[in-house]
Formats: C-alpha cells, sequence, structure tokens
C-alpha cells in the first residue's frame, strides 16, 4: 500500500466506533495506538484488513468522558451563547443535578472542557437535550448516518380552531405530515405521527432538519404552540424536572 491509498487512521478508528476522529488524534500523539503491533504515527493511512489495537490507558480515559441529560426550558439555545440567549451547557452546575440522580459520577467544573450538544433543540422547545465529551456518542446521534429515534409532543392549532384541533384537521393532510413532505428541496424521510389527544401531536423522526417539526405544521396549516422532545433512542426524559440534568446512567445507551 503506498501513502496515498488506504484511509486515515484517525478515520478508520471513527468508523470502527472506536472513538472520535480528535480522540484517534489525542490517543495516536499519546503513542496509544498500534497497527499491526507497530506504534501508529500520525497521518498514518490503512486498510479494511489492518489491525488497530488500543492501549488501555486510552479506554480508561474514555470511560472517564460524561454524557449529560438536560431538560432544556424556553429561552435557552443548544450550542453557543446567541443575541443574549445563554447556552443550556449553563445549566450545568452541581445545583441543578437532579436529587434523584444515582450515576456514581461525580460533578467537577471541568466537566464542560468539550461537553457538547448531539443535537439540538430551538430557544423555543424544551425536553430531553445530550451533552456529550463523548464522540462516540456523538456520531451515534446526529452521525451522517444516524437513524436514531426522537420522539417530540407538539401542541398545535389549527387557522382558529384551538381545541379539539383534531376532528377539524383533514386526515389527508396529517398523511402528508408522514409521508409526503420536502423541506430545502429535500424529501424527508417518513415520520410516525398520530393525536395523543385533541390538541397535541406525537412526532417520531430519524433526522433532524433546522426547525423541522415546525417547519412540516406549516406545511399543512398547523401552527406549533408547545414543542417538548421526550425520548431519544432507548432514553426517556422520564422525571427529569425543567432546568435541571443528570449523568447517563452506567449500561444505558441510546
Amino acid at each position: 500500500m503506498t501513502a496515498n491509498e488506504g484511509i486515515r487512521l484517525n478515520k478508520r478508528m471513527a468508523e470502527l466506533g472506536l472513538c472520535s476522529r480528535r480522540e484517534a488524534d489525542e490517543w495516536i500523539a499519546q503513542g496509544w495506538v498500534r497497527v499491526n503491533g507497530e506504534v501508529a504515527a500520525m497521518g498514518l493511512r490503512v486498510s479494511p484488513s489492518d489491525h488497530i489495537t488500543v492501549a488501555r490507558q486510552a479506554q480508561s480515559q474514555q470511560h472517564q468522558l460524561a454524557t449529560i441529560l438536560l431538560n432544556k426550558p424556553v429561552g435557552l439555545v443548544s450550542g453557543q451563547a446567541e443575541q443574549g440567549h445563554p447556552p443550556a451547557a449553563s445549566l450545568v452546575q452541581a445545583r441543578h443535578r437532579w436529587s434523584m440522580d444515582r450515576s456514581p459520577q461525580r460533578f467537577s467544573p471541568a466537566i464542560h472542557k468539550g461537553l457538547a450538544p448531539a443535537g439540538r433543540l430551538d430557544i423555543d422547545s424544551v425536553g430531553l437535550l445530550v451533552l456529550t465529551q463523548d464522540g462516540r456518542i456523538a456520531r451515534q446521534l446526529i452521525g451522517e448516518h444516524s437513524e436514531v429515534e426522537k420522539e417530540y409532543l407538539v401542541r398545535v392549532q389549527w387557522g382558529e380552531v384551538q381545541q379539539h384541533v383534531q376532528s377539524a384537521f383533514p386526515a389527508e393532510q396529517l398523511a402528508r405530515l408522514r409521508h409526503g413532505l420536502s423541506l430545502d428541496g429535500q424529501r424527508l424521510k417518513p415520520a410516525l405521527v398520530d393525536w395523543q389527544n385533541p390538541e397535541q401531536l406525537r412526532f417520531v423522526l430519524t433526522e433532524g432538519r433546522k426547525r423541522q417539526i415546525r417547519r412540516m405544521c406549516e406545511l399543512v396549516g398547523l401552527q406549533v404552540v408547545g414543542l417538548k422532545r421526550v425520548r431519544i433512542g432507548r432514553v426517556r426524559l422520564g422525571d427529569l424536572p425543567t432546568g435541571q440534568w443528570r449523568f447517563l446512567a452506567p449500561g444505558e445507551s441510546f
């Protein structure tokens, strides 16, 4: 194999689910990665048949990475502060940790290093937001090929109809929400959409376009008056209070 063949080692490690590319670069720099028994050099290219091993130090470091589940309130943005609105990560403080969190993981201010949202919730939306230091989890939730389900409860009105919207809203428009809409010139993936009660829809999506649910509703004449994310994959918001957070529990996964 020549120097230009194969793929970069950090990309291959990410594809294998070992770590993120950034973590791979850090581990390679530390001498913690071997390819076919030899310590790997930065920038090395590998083939699918090459055998990659990682030192225990890297695995130990990875086990210490934090993943936070936050019940985001209205008025906070998911990422960096915008126009005076604070980021959701500003709530990740000891005083906002849920008293019922039974994770043995300890909080320290250093947890904010490398902590980033794996997905987003609009400033006027509430519910489950994931913040993580773990590139594997970020890739699982928001990677290019992610198909992890996200579940939302969406309160709507239809024109002047604010109550008993279900009985007034045309069935063919509900069918369009499930399958038949496009945003930004691209067809949306099929969605699970059904009525939870006469004024509230339940959406289950496997993609996350910007303001997707609000824009989908606009296309069929619905106005969103409240939106809450209640599940990501196998992880539910549950009883986590608004504005509080907990650690992803040992053995818990998306």
